[in-house]
């Protein structure tokens, strides 16, 4: 077990997990958290949401704060993200084999990286040079897929610095920098400087950027800095960026790259978009260098689940939307998803699941404000064409499988929707000042009177007499908790209840619903359903599209013959 205690900024280790086989007897490695199994590493990457159920009863003002949280804490684990979890572990790991500073080959590494320094020659070496034990690979796929977010989960698991007592040694475990967007390799060298001095509070770019080193310079001592530290893994990410032609051309590129792996035994991950095929496919031909290879990111296919030996393995697609479909704060919500909403989130997303999770966000806020109060297809439709517009290039892209098309537009930026929730947030207020404050204002703030109103409301519990029920509770037992006054509240208006039933008062005539408010109507409401038809679509085929209402004789013969 490792128990680690943070001072200033570094991890000191007290204690080192015994290792297995090769690993074993190396310091870098048994200070590492352990290898985990398969269903700890899905534990371990699963984003974790703030929910509860009956949250769907605040009041929509609220309600718009809680929803937000799905674009960063949202994450379901599927068969890619394990593998690189395995892929991390592994080439951190192996990467340090050869760099083991209790036998003398780190020492080996550091001194044979001075002489290169000093010398200003790739294949100068002091002592016989250790064998380089670093892989590299490559994740490509187009924005919105989940490169970055997984690779950041990840490394959330491991401590970043660790400082060994014995050996008076600082161990960087993991570096990750953003490829420059002038692609040089010199302004990588540069983000290199800065992400060390952020991980150590050294000064590695204010001492090497402000004098005007050559490139060669700068990437050997950029070199001697991953030795120095015993840097365990790499991580560059847009590496779409790097420019060939101010990289100094295609060779120099390349062998960059491979020093960092074969020499230096520094393993590394490169992330980019499909533009980036070109250095993906030089390092591929390099044989030393290929480690685990490009690992290609498509968006998940929209498959079956499997039937076997009479059970059901859900496809990749189900099991995301049925996790994401959890998480929904509206009032009518239908917690059950049709496969009808299933292909419609399917095809505005093609399966990029950044949009997938925007796109809900977005319908959900949506459905507050405009009383739907429900997730439908022609909500998520509206949506998606009113609030998603910089996308619908890269989304019809996909949807046309078209391999130049969709390289074209594979790194188009899916953006942010701070706004468009800040926009419609200032809606619902407008909304909810005069439909809400007059009721909840009676309670004079107590939080748990105005959590039991909307409780009871949530329950069909929509007497006038609420309010002034609610108060009397916590008037004569001021001392019981939320849960403990609510079925005593129950019990009073079911009560009130009967004695209106039994000493009925004249029917008033019912309210006549406008039709620019239909949409806010129960779900099985024919007026409801009529508000959700596309304008040109028969209301007829409609109901017997989306809907059990209408009985399908021709599919009935069909069963029964």
């Amino acid at each position: 077990r490792i128990r680690m205690d943070r001072m200033s900024n570094k991890v000191i280790v007290k204690e080192y997990q015994p290792s297995i086989g090769h690993y074993a007897g190396n310091p870098f490695i048994e200070a590492l958290p352990p290898i985990l199994d398969t269903p700890d590493i899905i534990k371990a990457l699963r984003g974790k949401v703030n929910f509860d159920i009956t949250d769907q009863s605040l009041p929509a003002s609220q309600r718009i704060h809680l929803i937000p949280q799905l674009l960063n804490n949202f994450f379901h684990p599927i068969e890619r993200h394990i593998e690189l979890w395995t892929k991390f572990s592994i080439m951190l790991r192996q990467g340090y084999v050869g760099r083991n500073i209790s036998n003398g080959e780190l020492n080996k590494h550091i001194q044979n990286g001075y002489e290169r320094t000093m010398k200003g020659d790739i294949s100068a070496f002091r002592y016989e040079p250790a064998r380089s034990t670093a892989q590299s690979m490559s994740i490509i796929g187009c924005s919105g897929i989940g490169k970055t977010t997984t690779i950041n989960n990840i490394l959330s698991v491991y401590p970043q610095v660790i400082y060994h007592e014995k050996y008076n040694f600082t161990q960087i475990v993991y570096l990750k920098i953003d490829c420059p967007h002038d692609g040089s390799l010199k302004s990588l060298c540069l983000h290199f400087f800065r992400a060390v001095d952020i991980a150590l509070d050294t000064n590695y770019e204010a001492k090497y950027a402000l004098k005007r080193h050559g490139i060669e310079t700068l990437l050997n001592l950029m070199r001697q800095i991953a030795n120095f530290h015993a840097i365990g893994l790499l991580i560059i990410d847009e590496i779409q960026h790097l420019n060939i032609k101010n990289s100094g051309g295609p060779d120099k590129m390349l062998n960059f790259f491979v020093t960092l792996v074969n020499v230096i035994s520094l393993p590394v991950i490169m992330v980019g978009t499909p533009k980036a095929r070109y250095i993906f496919n030089d390092l591929r031909g390099n044989r030393r260098a290929a480690g685990f290879g490009s690992v290609l990111w498509e968006p998940i296919k929209n498959e079956p689940n499997l039937e076997l030996n009479n059970r059901i393995f859900k496809s990749e697609w189900n099991a995301f939307t049925d996790a994401l479909w959890k998480y929904q704060w509206l009032n009518k919500a239908d917690m059950h998803l049709s496969d009808e909403i299933r292909e419609c989130l399917y095809d505005l997303s093609q399966g990029i699941l950044d949009i997938a999770v925007k796109l809900f966000v977005l319908a959900q806020i949506n459905a507050i404000t405009s009383g739907l109060e429900r997730i439908t297809i022609k909500l998520l439709k509206k949506t998606y064409h009113d609030e998603l517009k910089p996308i619908h290039p890269m989304v019809n892209a996909l949807r046309s499988k078209d391999p130049e098309k969709i390289i074209q537009f594979s790194d188009l930026i899916i953006p942010e929707v701070d706004q468009q929730i800040l926009k419609l947030q200032m809606i619902v207020d407008k909304h909810t000042e005069s439909t809400e404050y007059d009721d909840l204002s009676e309670y004079n703030g107590n939080k748990e009177a105005i959590r039991l109103h909307h409780l009871l409301l949530g329950l069909d519990f929509k007497s006038e007499l609420l309010v002034p029920t609610i108060k009397r509770a916590f008037q004569q037992h001021p001392h019981l908790s939320m849960q403990e006054l609510m079925p005593i509240v129950m019990i009073w208006l079911n009560d009130i209840g009967k004695n209106i039933q039994t000493n009925p008062k004249p029917k008033n005539k019912s309210k006549r619903v406008k039709q620019d408010q239909w949409h806010t109507l129960d779900t099985e409401d024919l007026r409801f359903q009529f508000s959700q038809k596309d304008e040109k679509q028969n209301f007829y085929e409609h109901l017997k599209e989306h809907t059990q209402l209408i009985f399908n004789m021709e599919r009935w013969f069909e069963q029964v013959s």
